[in-house]
């Protein structure tokens, strides 16, 4: 067994424009100050990463992670989440997601789709400059409008909406193959990947594409009211990264798993800080130690309560809490009788 590394913030939500969160030095020491020991990279965030430059230049890669390394933290993954979203977008959501790009593509779906490719083939090139294995990110939707079969779905459609999926998909997947990274979906709700089974769709569009992965979140399945434990079970073998978020699942007689258009303060299914919440991450933690997962514990922190401040100097100790060092013996080795076949032999009745 491995021991998971750990633990890892995903800058993401603590980018900002006040010191220090806007410059990547000053960052990387109030991480290391809180107790991180690896970095999740939001490779869109221009204050602390530049993703064209880190696809074309060794040096600034080894500028970046020589930052990091001043303040003993390595770099985990690079995110696109924000561009992977952009790879398969329904006209429904142009308007919302034209934000996620520059404004010279805003109003051009077509240009924005071409500009969120680009960025996920600098994101392969970028990650194996870096030294990276795994790599962050979303899957997009075109078939996120019709998740509830009312009106009925057409015959054909889902099958066509997984094919134009992996039809994008497929040469970012093979550019991460060359660059010896795989892709780790982040299975959430609004994406076309969103639980096992619509993962399973996906790999059997792209013909069970190698670099085709999981970014294991428990929180999005406890909003989905599925078994966070048994899914671990059953996709060990994909889950290549690991996103450490709390949630919590409360329906009342007024509200239930779609939230009624309520803030997330008000929805029956929240996310909450590391140990707030209802999630299950001794048992987690076990499983993915038992099934040898070879990655980082990253907190990806979005509680609707508490200060993302505490959130992180809280998180950072419950994660080093969690992470289990695995044994290198069995309990029971004391009374180990040694080998010897005569003996089993002599046991089993044979001669």
């Amino acid at each position: 067994m491995k021991e998971i590394r750990g633990p890892g913030i995903f800058l993401a939500q603590f980018a900002g424009n006040d010191a220090p969160f806007n410059d990547l030095n000053t960052i990387c020491q109030w991480a290391a100050e809180q107790g991180f020991k690896g970095i999740q990279m939001p490779s869109w965030d221009g204050r602390l990463f530049d993703l064209e430059k880190a696809s074309t230049s060794l040096t600034y890669c080894d500028e970046v992670k020589g930052t990091l390394a001043d303040h003993g933290l390595t770099l985990t993954e690079l995110s696109t989440h924000l561009q992977g979203q952009l790879v398969a977008v329904h006209p429904a959501y142009d308007a919302m997601f034209d934000g996620f790009a520059p404004e010279a593509v805003h109003g051009n779906p077509e240009a924005r789709t071409e500009w969120a490719v680009a960025q996920m083939h600098m994101a392969a090139k970028a990650s194996q400059n870096l030294g990276l294995t795994a790599h962050a990110s979303f899957s997009g939707a075109l078939l996120w409008q019709t998740m509830y079969p009312w009106p009925q779905r057409p015959a054909g459609l889902v099958e066509m909406g997984f094919a134009e999926l992996a039809k994008r998909w497929t040469p970012i997947l093979n550019a991460f193959d060359e660059a010896g990274c795989d892709v780790c979906y982040e299975l959430h709700p609004g994406e076309d990947l969103h639980d096992g089974v619509t993962f399973e769709r996906f790999l059997e569009a792209t013909n069970n594409h190698p670099r085709a992965n999981i970014l294991y979140d428990p929180s999005h399945f406890v909003l989905q009211q599925l078994d966070y434990l048994a899914f671990i079970d059953i996709y060990h073998e994909r889950i290549r990264a690991f996103h450490v978020k709390d949630a919590e699942f409360t329906p009342s007689g007024r509200s239930g798993v779609y939230g009624g258009y309520q803030g997330w303060i008000d929805r029956p299914g929240r996310f909450r800080s590391l140990g707030d919440g209802q999630i299950d991450f001794k048992a987690i933690f076990s499983k993915l130690t038992q099934y040898n997962f070879d990655g980082w514990a990253v907190m990806e922190w979005e509680c609707c309560m508490k200060h993302p401040e505490n959130g992180a100097k809280e998180g950072a100790i419950f994660i080093n809490d969690h992470i289990i060092r695995p044994t290198d013996k069995a309990f029971d080795d004391f009374a180990d009788s040694g080998s010897d076949n005569a003996l089993n032999k002599s046991i089993l009745g044979l001669k």
